[in-house]
């Protein structure tokens, strides 16, 4: 029986958990919210947190350069894209600096579709990232990309029709009865009858 021992397995060995765990870390710190399933999203809050914890320290410590040091190249063992680090430093630690915890929230989503399996959002507490705000930011005028078939094909017929000039009368729509076959028509079986073969 496994009586009080800590931490999930999630399915997999040592090596690969921790693996997990510290991509899935940087991502979170990189994107301040990403989306998981929710036991990974329980094993990853206290991973983050005490990471989050190591550069507070650090940043503390800003008197003397050596803590400083030592505090960064703790987190670097977790972390390994220096620029998410630097991030880590210099924008986020300060955030947290009068919180004393707690610096994750997890959401439930509802369940994945594949698989059933209960996805939830983890992100950082006070995070000013609004996904919302960075599309409008960035594709000001532009129109969003289709996310559906319905979407897709609505798309392709728009510009199907910029391709013809925009002449009136012919759409697509006329375009696609003309390549229609028609309905097939069940015809009835002929069979011969019984008694007439030799005749």
């Amino acid at each position: 029986m496994r009586h009080k021992v800590a931490h999930r397995k999630l399915g997999r060995v040592t090596e690969h958990r921790i693996s997990l765990l510290r991509n899935q870390a940087e991502a979170l710190l990189r994107h301040e919210r990403i989306q998981t399933t929710v036991p990974k999203a329980k094993e990853l809050r206290p991973f983050v947190e005490h990471i989050i914890t190591l550069a507070k320290r650090g940043v503390a410590a800003d008197s003397e350069p050596s803590r400083t040091l030592h505090f960064r190249r703790l987190v670097l063992r977790d972390i390994a894209d220096r620029t998410v680090v630097s991030k880590l430093f210099d924008d986020l630690a300060p955030r947290f600096s009068s919180r004393p915890g707690g610096y994750t929230r997890l959401l439930r989503l509802g369940f994945r579709r594949g698989d059933s399996a209960e996805v939830a959002q983890v992100e950082l507490v006070g995070s000013e990232y609004t996904p919302a705000a960075k599309t409008e930011a960035e594709g000001a005028g532009e129109k969003p990309k289709p996310k559906g078939v319905g979407d897709r094909l609505r798309a392709a017929a728009e510009r199907v029709r910029r391709r013809k000039g925009g002449e009136e009368g012919e759409g697509v729509g006329d375009q696609v009865k003309a390549r229609t076959k028609p309905p097939r028509v069940a015809q009835k079986r002929t069979t011969p009858t019984k008694g007439k073969r030799g005749a």
